[in-house]
């Protein structure tokens, strides 16, 4: 019993496997790894109040930047604009069902459920809801942070502005500012979570 307690206390640092007993760090405070020099654990600053506010803003950028037109071509003197969701649509039409779905799963479906997931966290320790759910909820939320790909397609809709310029008119529209918007927000919601702290904080209130 005592050796699984240990245990508990130790620290491995993810560059190069040193253990070390687990550290008391306060908010700003960082622990290196003596040997390589990695960070191998860190305390964030007012963590959960951050990512609330960031995921809150995400949460109210998400229509705008799914619905509005992202820009416009002006083509043989006709105009066309398309937003995120129009895109998806287009690819359905044309017969493109598994990019379409592949768009729609990594620049829509898994960001919008990362930002609605780190509201739900977030307003859980902010107002002291904690459930022994929530301890589930985040290990499946910390799954899906190698699966939010906004920032692979802000990259294509750039190369695709790029391309488009010495052939047609392009105009910027709303859509992409606000999408450009919701990738902050988005970004800055998860980079600002504390995921030490959490389950630090989940695992001493819900596990024996």
């Amino acid at each position: 019993m005592t050796n699984s307690a240990n245990k508990e206390q130790l620290i491995a640092c993810q560059q190069c496997d040193a253990l070390y007993e687990k550290p008391e760090l306060k908010q700003g405070q960082s622990a290196k790894c003596t040997r390589c020099g990695s960070t191998i654990e860190e305390r964030k600053v007012n963590s959960i109040e951050r990512s609330f506010h960031w995921s809150l803003a995400g949460i109210m950028l998400l229509v705008p930047a799914i619905l509005l037109p992202i820009m416009g071509v002006t083509l043989a003197g006709q105009y066309h604009h398309a937003s995120l969701l129009d895109c998806i649509v287009v690819l359905i039409d044309r017969g493109f069902f598994m990019i379409a779905t592949l768009v729609f799963l990594f620049a829509i479906a898994v960001p919008v459920v990362r930002l609605f997931g780190a509201f739900y966290i977030t307003y859980s320790f902010k107002f002291n809801k904690l459930k022994p759910s929530l301890l589930y909820f985040f290990r499946a939320f910390h799954h899906l942070d190698n699966w939010a790909m906004l920032n692979v397609f802000m990259l294509g809709i750039v190369v695709s502005m790029y391309k488009l310029l010495d052939d047609t008119e392009l105009s910027v529209n709303m859509g992409l500012l606000a999408f450009i918007l919701w990738l902050i927000s988005s970004t800055m919601a998860s980079s600002a979570l504390d995921q030490d702290y959490i389950w630090q904080k989940l695992e001493d209130e819900f596990v024996d």
